[in-house]
């Protein structure tokens, strides 16, 4: 072994250049493959430049012989038409004329008539129908957009929302929307840029992709040829259903372009920094603009304290003056009232020590009331010039003055009835109604009366106020209705109400005062002292009006003690302390009978609508 191993030489690189059939043998294409792909990338393609019909020779070496050998013609869809020309390289950027001349080149090199075939080989025809086939394809320019759109060599890949998507942004978006930009139908592209791009550049260029309008179209791959169809309505369904298949591609070429932008927008550094940029310029502004309201209401507020202060020092110095007019006439009508009350108690004085200037005891008790209707009557400068008549003229200045007031009384108490009375019987036009009879001085007290026993929101209001009149007017042949109560009561309302009041009180005084005379005795020549307190004294009642706290005194007393309590009214008098035992007692019979009377009228007046 050591003898053999001698004689061997030692080893050397030599360069070797691989020629001739052996190498095209060891061309890496699969045999009979449906899809096209050379792995040869670093051969060079024939220069097409140089090829004309005089340098081209049958001889010469085909670089895709054993592609195109490899080839079905039934096939030629699946077949690399760029490659079966030799401008794989080139491809959709190959021009007209290199496509022409790539073509006459292999029709040269490989038509049938120029080739020797073997025996029972159509290898040669199979080859020269696929380079047909491929101009006719690439030759035509729509059918080349078809064969482009569909082309196997395109990446339609886009790249992932990543952390290494961000990290190299520029490098692997750019070249994404760099090779899509062949499908735009707008020339030239915007492309993607750089860090340094401005913000409408930037936003010219997502604007141009986000409306992205794509000539790119899959009619290439088509089931079914329209021309194969058997009739018309066979080609119709054909062209259906391939407008369809068509239509979803597109649809999905699109959802890709728009997720590429998406992504790339998502992730470019530079929309994120615009998008802080606005951020932090919407809240300056905002803080700008808080900062002036914030101003502004300070301001508001300021001028708004400020006419606080100025309203309330007006108001106050108006409350003031207010307040000093006020205790002003308060003082006056005090000095007035008190002026009254002194010439008053004056003027009785004379008429107490001149016998009330009367010449016997019944013209006395007339004076006494005549006096009263002269106090009411007149004003502080009537009573003054009354007062210095008294004196001077004694009697006679007396029985004028009664006289003035009893005229005085008369002219308005005329005035106020002929006024309701004419407003009573009138109609809404001025018409006389002619179905109602005057009224009568017992019926306008009684109507008041009821108004104020009655309240409004009563049931049948008025005519529970006609039956309540009606009841306590005995003997009358006249019956009041609603519609008269009604109107008489609207007719006092709009009328000088307190006037009419104190004329129909004045009216029941007058009634009251002659039935009391008829029962007082007088004694022959009595004092004057007498008389008076025979006056003033009516079985021990006290005449004022009962107040609204002595009501309320009165109700809460008969409520703390019941009809069972013994001294009941002894110790509801001690709850009332400005009344008496007799007062209280009254006061209670009196508002026992204004009930009994309320509730009687209640029950006329339902009778008589359940009657009618």
């Amino acid at each position: 072994m050591d003898h053999h191993t001698s004689k061997i030489s030692a080893i050397e690189q030599r360069p070797l250049e691989c020629v001739g059939p052996v190498f095209l043998e060891l061309w890496e294409v699969k045999p009979k493959s449906n899809r096209f792909k050379l792995t040869d990338e670093d051969s060079e393609d024939v220069q097409l430049g140089d090829l004309d019909s005089g340098d081209i020779s049958p001889t010469r070496i085909d670089p895709d012989a054993n592609y195109l050998r490899n080839l079905d013609p039934k096939q030629w869809k699946d077949q690399d038409h760029y490659a079966v020309l030799g401008l794989s390289k080139l491809r959709h950027l190959a021009t007209e004329e290199d496509i022409r001349k790539a073509y006459r080149s292999k029709v040269l090199h490989h038509h049938p008539d120029k080739c020797r075939v073997e025996e029972g080989n159509i290898q040669s025809d199979d080859s020269f129908t696929c380079i047909t086939k491929a101009w006719e394809i690439l030759g035509n320019g729509r059918n080349r957009r078809s064969y482009d759109s569909v082309d196997p060599y395109f990446d339609n890949s886009i790249p992932p929302a990543s952390e290494h998507s961000r990290n190299n942004f520029y490098e692997v978006f750019g070249r994404v929307f760099e090779t899509n930009s062949r499908w735009s139908e707008k020339q030239p592209v915007p492309q993607l840029g750089d860090e340094s791009s401005t913000r409408e550049r930037v936003e010219q260029f997502y604007s141009f992709w986000y409306n992205f309008e794509s000539w790119r179209e899959f009619s290439y791959l088509d089931e079914e040829e329209k021309d194969q169809g058997q009739g018309r309505d066979e080609r119709k369904w054909i062209e259906k259903n391939n407008k369809i298949a068509r239509a979803k591609r597109k649809k999905e070429e699109m959802s890709r372009i728009r997720n590429l932008v998406d992504n790339a927008y998502s992730l470019d550094p530079r929309i994120l920094k615009f998008k802080q940029e606005e951020k932090d310029r919407k809240l300056a502004l905002k803080q700008a603009r808080k900062d002036a309201a914030r101003a502004r209401q300070e301001e508001e507020e300021r001028k708004q304290q400020a006419l606080v202060e100025e309203e309330r020092k007006k108001k106050e110095e108006a409350e003031a003056k207010l307040k000093a007019e006020q205790e002003a006439m308060k003082a006056e009508r005090e000095a007035q009232k008190r002026a009254l009350k002194n010439k008053r108690s004056e003027i009785r004085r004379l008429a107490r020590e001149n016998e009330f200037y009367s010449t016997d005891s019944s013209e006395m008790v007339d004076h006494m009331a005549s006096l009263e209707k002269i106090f009411e009557c007149l004003r502080l400068e009537e009573l003054e010039n009354l007062a210095t008549g008294l004196k001077e003229e004694g009697r006679t200045a007396f029985l004028r003055a009664v006289q003035d007031a009893e005229d005085h009384i008369e002219r308005e108490r005329k005035q106020l009835l002929e006024s309701s009375t004419s407003r009573a019987v009138a109609g809404p036009s001025g018409r006389s109604k002619g179905c109602s009879a005057p009224w009568t001085n017992e019926e306008l007290q009684l109507l008041i009366k009821a108004v104020k026993i009655f309240p409004a929101g009563t049931n049948q209001r008025w005519e529970v106020v006609a039956n309540f009149i009606n009841h306590h007017i005995q003997g009358q042949s006249t019956q009041r209705t609603s519609k008269e109560v009604l109107a008489k009561a609207k007719d006092l309302h709009t009328s000088d109400y307190f006037q009419l009041k104190v004329a129909a009180n004045q009216k029941a005084y007058d009634a009251f005062e002659k039935d009391q005379k008829a029962n007082v005795q007088v004694p022959s020549a009595p004092s004057s002292s007498q008389s008076c307190e025979s006056c003033g004294v009516r079985r021990g009642e006290n005449q004022t009006p009962w107040t609204a706290s002595e009501q309320q005194l009165l109700e809460q007393a008969l409520k703390t003690y019941p009809a069972s309590t013994p001294e009941r009214w002894d110790r509801i008098a001690e709850c009332v302390p400005t009344r008496s035992k007799r007062d209280c007692m009254m006061r209670f019979k009196e508002l026992a009978e204004m009930i009994r009377a309320k509730k009687a009228a209640k029950d006329a007046a339902t009778s008589s609508n359940q009657d009618s």
